[in-house]
Parts: structure tokens; sequence; C-alpha cells
């Protein structure tokens, strides 16, 4: 066998003549003129910017009762669907419930001395017709018949305020939805004002999303939004920029905008309290960050970078920090932000592994 140091002849070989034949028998790198790049730039409009957000329902019910009273039934647990009316708990009514039957009492005592005051008045207007009596007394007969019917009404009156009143010793829904809490047990004393179920109604949720000023700003003049709901395992759903509100108010701590956006109906496994993001276009100014395709990174263990072309053709591996994903057809399909590590202007190779051969 050949010594791999040595010709045909036995002679060595020169250092120069040696590497060009180790350098014949490996693959040609590539060209960085065949490289295809991507120059790095502010997207400005064609960028997109999300603002954190949380899912909340229009409608958030915390149910307490009106009244004062031991809890003695429990219909509902959390997570249970209900419809409108339906009961949710109950309380001792008994104290109530026997005020209403006096009231019911007091109204048949007062129905009985009207029909007394009536029949006494019948009598008293044909002792008048035969002039037995004068007009007085007869005046005196029809006043009594009045008094009598008036205290008819006051006892039903009554009546109806004491049957009101038990009747919130029941506590029930005011509309079909889910049941999210139930902060009692049975036995606990309730009081008005304090929470006993709290529902929403899963028909109707939105994202309410905390925004910068300028990002809030370029809202007036946008088209497209988009809402992501990270964990759902749902793509992102398309939103008409017109229909995302913003609030008057503006927070002087951190000088943000509250946005809010409604969610299509009918989304299962979403529940107020999720985390989500709303997308709006970015703002169009210089500030805004650079984006490159997810293609064109390079990790290598703890090492994150992007193979940037210089201006004599030659790609050099440089250290990127990266920020977001953005969704398709924001700055690009598959782009992401550069937070650091490049400028604007710079080339950037798409294909790491054949810039690699031409490093």
């Amino acid at each position: 066998m050949l010594d791999s140091t040595r010709s045909h002849f036995g002679t060595p070989w020169p250092g120069a003549m040696l590497a060009a034949f180790l350098w014949a028998g490996m693959a040609a790198p590539t060209s960085a003129a065949e490289l295809a790049t991507v120059s790095v730039g502010s997207p400005g409009r064609s960028a997109w910017a999300s603002a954190d957000a949380v899912v909340e329902a229009v409608r958030d019910t915390t149910v307490s009762s009106q009244v004062a009273g031991a809890v003695v039934s429990l219909a509902v647990r959390v997570g249970d669907r209900v419809q409108a009316g339906q009961e949710l708990a109950r309380l001792d009514a008994r104290a109530a419930q026997q005020v209403a039957a006096a009231s019911a009492a007091q109204v048949e005592a007062a129905q009985t001395s009207a029909r007394i005051a009536a029949k006494d008045l019948a009598r008293q207007q044909q002792l008048h017709q035969q002039q037995f009596i004068s007009q007085a007394a007869l005046d005196r007969s029809q006043a009594q018949l009045d008094a009598a019917q008036a205290q008819v009404r006051a006892q039903q009156a009554q009546a109806q305020a004491a049957y009101a009143q038990s009747s919130y010793y029941v506590v029930r829904a005011p509309y079909a939805g889910v049941v999210s809490e139930v902060p009692v047990s049975l036995g606990d004393m309730a009081a008005p004002g304090r929470p006993l179920v709290r529902l929403y109604d899963p028909g109707a949720l939105r994202i309410t999303a905390t925004a910068p000023q300028t990002l809030a700003q370029g809202l007036s003049t946008a088209v497209q939004a988009a809402i992501e709901l990270p964990g759902t395992g749902r793509d992102r759903i398309a939103l008409d920029a017109r229909n995302v509100q913003r609030l008057p108010m503006v927070d002087n701590a951190t000088h943000t905008v509250q946005l809010r956006a409604n969610l299509p109906s009918g989304l299962d496994g979403v529940a107020p309290g999720m985390f989500a993001r709303l997308w709006l276009p970015g703002p169009d100014t210089a500030l805004a960050l650079p984006v490159v395709p997810v293609s064109a990174v390079v990790r290598r263990a703890e090492m994150t970078g992007v193979y940037v072309v210089d201006d004599q053709g030659r790609p050099r591996l440089r250290q990127v920090r990266l920020g977001r994903a953005l969704p398709d057809g924001a700055g690009g399909a598959g782009s992401v932000e550069v937070l650091s590590g490049l400028r604007s202007g710079e080339r950037v190779a798409t294909d790491p592994q054949a810039a690699a051969r031409g490093h």
C-alpha cells in the first residue's frame, strides 16, 4: 500500500501539490454569487405587531341575593350549563313566608270589611229613599265604603310586596350560560351583595388587548387584523380592523390603550381568562424591527445566527437575537423579527447550508 504522503515514484509530495490534490477530491464550494439572499430593512406597514390580550365574556355576571338568609340549597356546580330562570340557590325563607301569609290574611280581612260596608250603604240608600234618614247619614255610609275599599287596595299592595320579598330567597339565572364560580357552601349566611354564583354567556366572547399608543393610532387606517388564541390548536382568526374597538382612556403610567374585538360564536375550548394576541399592522416608522425568513436562521447549540453577505459577496455567520414570529401574510410568510445583530440594507442568505459551503 502506498504512503499517502508519497508519490508512486516513492518521493515525497510537495505541500502545495498535496493540498491541491486533497482539495480537488472535495466538493467545490458554492459561489457567493449563486446564493439566494434577501435584503434586510424596516418592513414598515407590511409588518404586523401584536398586543397581548385576554379572553373575556361580554356578559359575565356575579349573582347575589337581595335579602339575608342561610343557604339551604345549591342547585348547580362549577361548569354546569343553566337556562334563563333556572334555580341556582335557595335561602331559608320561612320567616318571609310567614310574613306573606299574614299579609294575605289581612287582605281577606279588609275585603270582608269592604263587603260589610257595601251592604250597609245599600240599606242606608233604601232608608234615604223612604226619607227615614238624612243625606248626611247616607254620605257617612258612602265614606265608610270608600275607606274600606282603600284599605283593601293597601293590604293587597302589602301582600304583593311580601310575596315579592319571599321570592328573593330563590336565586335564579338571569340568562342562559355556564357557571364559572360558586363561592358559597350549604349553611353559609347570604347577605345583600355577597356573591353566590358567577356565570357567563359562552356565546358572546371578546378579547381585550393592551396596546401601545403608536400601534393603536394606526387602527383608523388599518384594513385587516387577526386574533391568535395560543393553546387552542386553531389557526389565527381574520378580523376586519373596523370591528376593533378602541376604548377612549389612556393609562397615564404605561401610556397604553385598551382594544376590544369580539370573537366569532361557536368556538369550542375558549373560555374567559385565556391568553390571546391581537395582531394589527405595525406603525409606519423607521423604528420598526427588521424581519428575516425563518429559513435563513441558523441554530447551533446555544447560538442563533444568520449568514450575512458582505460587500465582496462572501457569507459571514453572525449571531442575532430574535423576537416574535410573525403570522402568515404579515411581513412575509414564515418570518421572524430580529431584535439585534442586523442593520437595514444588509443582505442575508436564505439558504444557510449553501452559505456554509461557501463560507
